[in-house]
Formats: structure tokens, sequence, C-alpha cells
């Protein structure tokens, strides 16, 4: 499926794998995702929430996850998962995004998938997954995030 990915939707994923090895996380979720696609300004315009809020609210969502099993987390600084020659797997909800996201190119009558069909694939998601998580904390209007796309094209 890659291969009718544009430059820039690769460069986005590659930039997911980015932000899941400085998250310490070892495979690529929905979460990584779209903190790849708001590396792009077009979508993070789209989106309604730069880089820097969505990564925010990502760390206190995980904060908050670990205050409920009983593990305060303030100061301590989790280290990146240093470089591995295998690939970063992606999670289930991720890989479902994929095909979502072919979905969202053709109905735009795009060859190439593009970052703002992966933010579409993405706002689709539902709780628990937790890009909707994330959106839910930061507000996101889904309505107003495909209206933008659409009206711009990112």
């Amino acid at each position: 499926m890659f291969e009718q990915f544009a430059a820039s939707a690769r460069a986005a994923v590659a930039s997911a794998l980015e932000e899941a090895t400085l998250r310490g996380d070892r495979r690529i979720g929905t979460e990584h995702l779209l903190l790849g696609v708001l590396h792009e300004p077009g979508a993070a315009r789209a989106f309604g929430a730069d880089l820097d809020a969505a990564r925010a609210a990502l760390d206190a969502l995980d904060r908050a996850a670990l205050a409920v099993v009983g593990i305060d987390v303030q100061g301590i600084e989790r280290p990146p998962i240093p470089a591995s020659r295998k690939r970063t797997p992606f999670t289930s909800n991720a890989r479902a995004v994929l095909p979502r996201a072919l979905v969202e190119t053709r109905k735009a009558g795009s060859r190439r998938i593009a970052p703002e069909h992966l933010l579409l694939a993405l706002i689709d998601s539902e709780q628990p997954d937790p890009v909707a998580e994330l959106m839910a904390r930061l507000d996101i209007d889904r309505a107003l995030v495909r209206e933008r796309v659409g009206r711009t094209g990112t």
C-alpha cells in the first residue's frame, strides 16, 4: 500500500516513526500517525491544533492513565528507544487507518494518498482508540476538520 503514498504522506509516516521513538514506544499507533501528519503545516491548520499542543495533550493522557494505576511519573523522562534494524510495527488500529486513507483518496479523486487523506481517516477513529482520546483531549471538532480539509485540500 505504501507505493500509493505521495512523498508528503511518506514523510508523515516517517515522522510518525520518529514520534514513536521519541516517546519510547515500540509500535506506531494512531496517535503517532496523527503527530506525524501534524508535521505538515497545512494539516495542522486543518486539524486546529499544532504539533506541540498534540504532544503535550498526549503526554497528559499518558500521565493520567498511569496515575489511575498509582504510578506518578512527574519529573521522569522516558529515554528514546534505540534505533533498530527491524521495522517498527504498526498497531492494529494504525493499520486500519491506511485503507480508510485510501478510501478518502478515492473520494477526493486523487491517485496518491496525501497527509490530508491520513488526517481524514484518523478523525474517523472512535474511542478507545488513542487518537480519538487525543482528539477529545484537544477538543477537536471532527466535522470542522473535515470541512477545512475539503475547503483547502489541506
